[in-house]
């Protein structure tokens, strides 16, 4: 048994935690894409600080953290990228990176270089919505970067934001994707309902993502189009369900129904299930720490380690309220992480 995995078994029981196996890391700010469903591109550009960075080497080092993903705004627009990611390889930290992937073709070289595996966000299989949902004209310089980068060795995976104006081109995206290189496509449902999620977003922590958005959820008329979708899925993607082409079960797509349903009177969705904050966290830009993107800042690194502020007194009572079903935040999160006993003993 590999006694490295065996040690995270400890985080599963108690809200201290014994190591740290993801960290995502908000690089910068900035980004270069206009998103509907998102404001962060509208506030001034801050970098994270390289000493920050070399603060947080040392300290994954210390915690066992397994990978790192490189997040923002757009990663990709920190001008020591490749860098940070060199750093992290060479202390033995795998490297995930999270793009809009716009400058995928033009830095493909460097992800080859410095990436262990790839995410792009992937909400259009048209160029004419993939502009009105993300801002910009780029879907092309988002395939023909997943191409360069999947034909580099670096494993690619997409990951779609499901609205009102682009659920009916799920199976598109699904074609799309994989003939761009993608190994597997994933969906999730936009979020309406979180101020604390990617960062600050939208003035006065209002979210004006209603239901008669075409970028928020869905109207009473869309649910049964919205099923025929998902059963069309089920019946013409069947392979790529059991093959994991497509990450999600056609079960677990259905709760994508259920979410849309819950507010307009139509259904129930279950909380899902999560444990992100006792295997991982987030480290903002200016140094605050999240226990995962939808729950609230509880400190700064300003002085003080990640190692000395990862079990500090409000970090361990956000884990506990969290784990007792006090924090309201959870019970429609969109995209939830759990690890179970198996999976650490396995690895990450």
């Amino acid at each position: 048994m590999n006694l490295r995995n065996l040690k995270t078994l400890p985080n599963l029981v108690s809200n201290r935690l014994m190591t740290l196996p993801l960290v995502v890391l908000y690089l910068t700010d900035g980004c270069n894409s206009k998103c509907a469903m998102c404001d962060i591109w509208k506030a001034p550009r801050v970098n994270m600080d390289m000493a920050l960075v070399d603060d947080l080497v040392r300290s994954c080092q210390q915690l066992d953290t397994r990978m790192v993903l490189l997040s923002g705004g757009e990663a990709m627009q920190h001008p020591e990228w490749p860098a940070i990611a060199h750093k992290f390889r060479a202390a033995g930290i795998k490297v995930w990176m999270l793009t809009n992937g716009l400058l995928l073709r033009k830095q493909a070289r460097d992800v080859s270089d410095t990436i262990d595996s790839l995410t792009v966000s992937h909400d259009a299989a048209t160029p004419d919505l993939y502009h009105q949902i993300r801002g910009v004209d780029g879907l092309d310089l988002l395939l023909d970067g997943m191409q360069l980068v999947s034909k580099g060795g670096v494993p690619v995976s997409t990951r779609t934001t499901l609205m009102r104006i682009n659920y009916h081109q799920m199976p598109d995206i699904v074609d799309v994707a994989l003939e761009a290189g993608a190994r597997q496509v994933s969906f999730l449902a936009v979020d309406t309902v979180n101020p604390y999620a990617f960062g600050p977003r939208f003035e006065d922590g209002v979210i004006p993502l209603t239901n008669t958005s075409p970028f928020g959820g869905l109207l009473p008329e869309d649910l049964p189009k919205f099923a025929a979708v998902l059963d069309r899925m089920e019946i013409d993607y069947a392979a790529h369900f059991a093959d994991g082409r497509i990450a999600e079960s056609p079960q677990k797509l259905r709760r994508l129904y259920d979410y849309f349903a819950e507010p307009l009177g139509e259904g129930e969705f279950e909380p899902p299930r999560c444990n992100a904050p006792h295997i991982s966290l987030v480290v903002n830009v200016d140094g605050r720490l999240q226990p995962c993107y939808f729950l609230p800042s509880w400190g700064n690194l300003d002085g003080q380690t990640l190692v000395d502020a990862l079990n500090d007194e409000e970090a361990m009572r956000l884990r506990e309220a969290y784990r007792s079903g006090e924090r309201h935040e959870c019970k429609r999160c969109v995209c939830p992480l759990y690890r179970g006993p198996r999976s650490l003993l396995k690895g990450w």
